[in-house]
């Protein structure tokens, strides 16, 4: 197990005049590397072969890439040898806890992750200690969990991977039991699921309300939650579907995905944004019992808001959520800093604040 240690003595050895960003080459690389010029870092990227195109295309942001034959391969001595002696500081993204398994991430990988990377597990419902546990002990409200189909009692959405897509979600959603198992018994013969990933598979109560992705990020050097946006996500093959005519709905007839496809800006009204800094603050509090020394930099809270006007959350991102839309379009972090500031940007700040005050181990696992 990599513990604190071992990271403070990495960081005792970098040249902190030249610390470098680095990233796994997808999910939102870009956003962390324009943040990082933005602060006047130095930018590797870590590519698989076949996939490193648009990082060698935006060499404005991009110093350095790295091609290796898998991401996976990024935990072996000799890559991790390299981003040492770039003094990179690595941030963490979905993809990265997707291709990189949880124990190489806690237990191999000695690069220091930008925060914290033993809750990164966390984000895996079926984890021992998961998202639940912490909206839990924060206070804040998620969707009932149903422990089998034959407690369905109302709208569910399932929330399972796809069977030859493993990073890709094949959710769909129910109304009985009798509605749940007809549409396993399509989804298996058509190859969308698999019965070994419907068995790890989570049945949670649908909420109906209007969708928001909270963007936070939690500032150990400042002691501070600031709300840095919304974005809304663009999902194939649900989002457009619904914009077809009923009529023309009922004769495709096909089992819809919620795959993530893209982004779109939103904000809400003001008078809502007392409960969304006040979720954002719970978290982080019920973060710091859960996981010491808590959440770090960036997060996210899926929310649906329903129209009792209660924040009801059914997703978490305990890293960089990807929504990059928010760096042009989100009136809050203008509010705070008096110009739009990404998540890229917003790491790149902290790091910056962190080796200034001597505190860069404060800020990286």
């Amino acid at each position: 197990m990599i513990d604190q240690n071992t990271i403070n003595a990495i960081i005792k050895s970098y040249d902190l005049e030249n610390i470098s960003i680095g990233a796994l080459g997808s999910h939102s690389a870009l956003d962390i590397a324009d943040g990082a010029k933005d602060e006047g870092f130095r930018t590797v990227i870590v590519c698989q072969e076949g996939r490193a195109k648009p990082y060698l295309f935006y060499k404005r942001i991009v110093d350095e890439v790295i091609v290796l034959k898998r991401f996976s391969d990024i935990t072996k001595p000799e890559v991790q040898k390299q981003l040492k002696a770039r003094n990179t500081v690595f941030v963490p993204h979905r993809s990265f806890t997707t291709y990189v398994d949880y124990d190489s991430i806690e237990r191999v990988f000695e690069v220091p992750i930008f925060g914290n990377r033993w809750m990164l597990r966390s984000e895996e419902r079926g984890a021992p200690l998961n998202q639940y546990h912490i909206l839990e002990h924060a206070g804040i409200k998620f969707p009932r969990v149903f422990k089998s189909a034959e407690e369905i009692d109302r709208p569910v959405i399932v929330k399972v991977h796809e069977a030859r897509r493993k990073i890709e979600r094949a959710f769909f959603m129910a109304t009985s039991p009798k509605d749940y198992y007809m549409k396993v018994k399509e989804r298996v013969e058509k190859g969308i699921i698999s019965e070994e990933d419907l068995a790890a598979a989570k049945i949670e109560e649908l909420v109906i309300g209007t969708y928001f992705n909270f963007n936070y990020f939690y500032s150990p050097i400042l002691n501070r939650v600031e709300f840095l946006g919304i974005d809304r996500r663009l999902q194939t093959d649900l989002f457009d579907y619904v914009t077809l005519p009923a009529r023309q709905q009922l004769e495709i007839n096909i089992p819809l995905q919620n795959i993530e496809i893209g982004h779109t800006p939103a904000t809400i009204r003001e008078s809502m944004l007392e409960k969304v800094l006040e979720a954002g603050e719970r978290f982080v509090e019920a973060s710091k019992r859960l996981f010491p020394p808590g959440i770090i930099g960036p997060f996210a809270l899926q929310s649906a808001v329903t129209k009792d006007l209660e924040i009801v959350v059914y997703d978490v991102s305990p890293r960089v959520p990807g929504s990059p839309i928010i760096s042009t379009t989100s009136p809050y972090s203008k509010y705070l800093f008096g110009q739009n500031v990404s998540t890229g940007r917003r790491i790149a700040m902290e790091v910056k604040e962190a080796i200034r005050a001597g505190r860069l181990g404060d800020v990286v696992t």
